[in-house]
């Protein structure tokens, strides 16, 4: 299994609007062969000083898949490419962790 943290951050005031492109991008993304979790994340509210939060403008897509070939179609995945062009100009950056399970 291959697990991502997508972190990604909006241009300021445009986290919401980037959360509506992946919500609307979800079920083509949870239909994919190999896609076991697909979602968006955003900071936990009241949990106390132990947490690091993100930020306001700062949203994750956490990610797992069955394979690194899964991934990989993914990635190639014309959906994807129309959900980049979409949020392009509202994007600051984007850092994307892929993990293995250390078991």
């Amino acid at each position: 299994m291959i697990h991502v943290l997508a972190i990604i951050t909006a241009k300021p005031g445009q986290r919401e609007a980037m959360l509506e492109a992946v919500r609307a991008n979800i079920p083509a993304v949870r239909a994919e062969d190999g896609c076991i979790e697909y979602g968006p994340a955003v900071d936990a509210e009241g949990l106390g000083s132990f947490q690091t939060k993100f930020g306001p403008d700062t949203f994750l897509v956490i990610e797992k898949w069955r394979d690194a070939e899964a991934l990989k179609a993914h990635a190639a995945a014309p959906h994807m490419a129309a959900y980049a062009a979409k949020v392009k100009d509202l994007i600051a950056g984007r850092v994307i962790h892929v993990l293995a399970p250390a078991g």
